[in-house]
């Protein structure tokens, strides 16, 4: 295949391209520094791309079978009026336009595997949550569901769309776990605001591993949850973390240390209570090879 994927020099986005290529497939990426993309991964082709600005070069999607779109910027941050702005635009400007230029092209690529984020469902508490469970009412969940609406629009186009709503990415080179690595190290790490809120997760490769599923398999269409089919707690996470590294995982983060330091919003997208399921994806037979919150962590940490 031909595959064009967005945000590719990201952590994420680099994973995939050389699952790709791994496989046999031609890659092409879009960047803001082709330059400096190629000089990190130089077999795959770059095209320079002003994600918020302007649409795709139609080079980039000369005889492309599918696009992956991973563009976004990190929401781990204060939510201040100006970030939101900004993240806004990352994803669902970049998104609009990277869709008009897919249905501007002659032939118009026919699938487009779309990323987007389990913030969609706000908190849930102890509630079982699939891909039918109703959006939440934050500001993170709105943006979700306009981000989602932006990818299907494709659809006008004949184009088959798979929205993968995915959890935060288990990957010790980023995210979430390389933030949490040097305290629970050191062993000051714990579990957060008592720990009771469900927390979803998914191990790189399986997040990987479903894009590639998206892309190859013509019955995905439509909301994919990518996360583990066991649900845990942040307190069995963290319990999980400290027995992969063998040290105490007690020591407990309160809210009130959250909000100084990510203030009050982003703790609320932080402590939200998300048990949530993939049963889209594993009706279609798609198979987790970390299903198991210790048999991933050993697998990230041994590498």
């Amino acid at each position: 295949m031909r595959v064009l994927v967005s945000g590719a020099s990201g952590t994420i986005g680099t994973a995939v391209c050389d699952a790709l290529l791994a496989r046999g497939d031609e890659v092409f990426g879009l960047s803001r520094d082709p330059d400096r993309a190629r000089s990190t991964n130089p077999t795959v082709t770059w095209h320079a791309w002003d994600p918020a600005n302007e649409r795709p070069p139609a080079a980039a999607f000369e005889q492309v079978d599918g696009v992956i779109n991973l563009i976004g910027e990190n929401i781990n941050q204060r939510l201040t009026d100006e970030a939101k702005v900004r993240i806004r635009d990352s994803r669902v400007r970049a998104t609009k336009n990277l869709v008009d230029g897919m249905l501007s092209a002659a032939p118009v690529p026919p699938v487009l595997v779309s990323q987007c984020a389990v913030g969609r469902y706000g908190d849930h508490g102890e509630a079982l949550v699939d891909e039918e469970t109703a959006p939440g009412t934050d500001w993170v969940a709105q943006l979700c569901v306009e981000w989602e609406e932006t990818a299907m629009a494709a659809e006008r186009g004949g184009v088959r769309v798979a929205v993968i709503r995915t959890a935060p990415v288990l990957d010790p080179e980023g995210g979430l776990l390389k933030e949490l690595l040097l305290p629970f190290r050191l062993g000051v790490g714990g579990p957060l605001a008592g720990g009771r809120q469900y927390m979803p997760w998914i191990h790189r490769d399986d997040q990987v591993a479903m894009l590639l599923w998206a892309l190859d398999n013509p019955r995905a269409k439509g909301p994919f949850n990518a996360t583990s089919p066991q649900p845990i707690t942040n307190k069995e996470f963290s319990k999980a973390l400290g027995r992969a590294l063998r040290r105490p995982a007690v020591v407990p983060v309160p809210r009130a240390a959250l909000v100084a330091m990510r203030g009050e919003e982003l703790t609320d997208q932080i402590l939200a209570s998300m048990r949530i399921v993939p049963r889209r994806a594993q009706d279609l037979g798609f198979e987790f090879r970390f299903g198991e919150i210790d048999a991933a962590l050993r697998d990230l940490l041994r590498r």
